[in-house]
């Protein structure tokens, strides 16, 4: 969830705040997952929508759980690495949380497609060409997350009112929080730019419990 390693050493305050944002960050998405799965097989009881939220709570279980090493776990000499995983986590939670709306809609299913695809391909990239500027990273991320905006209005117009809302928030919250991953002079700059993404992050996760739960 990070695009970059610090310009400058965090104090400990700052590091305390991120990394207890992280956890409860995780705990949350830990408990709350298993409830999203078990309540969309209840009320649907078919493949494709459990399917759907199953990819999607695995890919925001592996965001979170990829940046909290990152950013927080002492082995410099795995940051590099562990760098690229974050990067790479993040791609692929975009394209997790397009999955549930497809498979529970039955709508979008070539978006879905291309952004898995090139998900994939900016994710295997950036093992390959790990020093990728923190602008492109930035891009990659927000060209995925607004493609709905081009290509999914058959996704958009299955849904209520209330999950475009959501969504719409969601984005905006995720896209203006990246202007203060780019302020690194800013103190607890980090700790603000995952706060946007977690509370982005509930807003999609509340989307497409609402989404599911039209199945009732």
């Amino acid at each position: 969830m990070s695009a970059s390693g610090p310009s400058r050493p965090y104090s400990k305050a700052e590091l305390i705040s991120d990394a207890a944002l992280h956890v409860t960050a995780l705990v949350v998405a830990l408990g709350a997952v298993p409830v999203l799965i078990t309540l969309t097989a209840i009320w649907y009881g078919q493949a494709a929508p459990i399917t759907g939220v199953a990819i999607y709570g695995a890919t925001l279980i592996a965001m979170i759980s990829a940046s909290l090493l990152y950013n927080h776990l002492p082995m410099p000499h795995w940051r590099s690495w562990l760098l690229r995983f974050d990067r790479s986590a993040i791609y692929l939670k975009i394209a997790g949380t397009y999955t549930p709306f497809t498979l529970l809609t039955g709508a979008g299913g070539l978006l879905l497609t291309v952004i898995w695809v090139f998900a994939i391909l900016a994710a295997i990239a950036n093992f390959f060409i790990p020093r990728r500027s923190v602008g492109l990273s930035i891009g990659i991320c927000l060209a995925l997350g607004w493609a709905v905006v081009a290509g999914g209005w058959s996704i958009i117009a299955q849904l209520p009112l209330a999950v475009v809302i959501l969504m719409i928030t969601g984005g905006l919250l995720y896209t203006v929080g990246t202007l203060f991953l780019a302020l690194h002079k800013l103190r607890f700059h980090n700790t603000i730019w995952h706060g946007f993404v977690f509370a982005a992050s509930t807003l999609f996760f509340i989307a497409i419990f609402m989404q599911s739960a039209t199945g009732v």
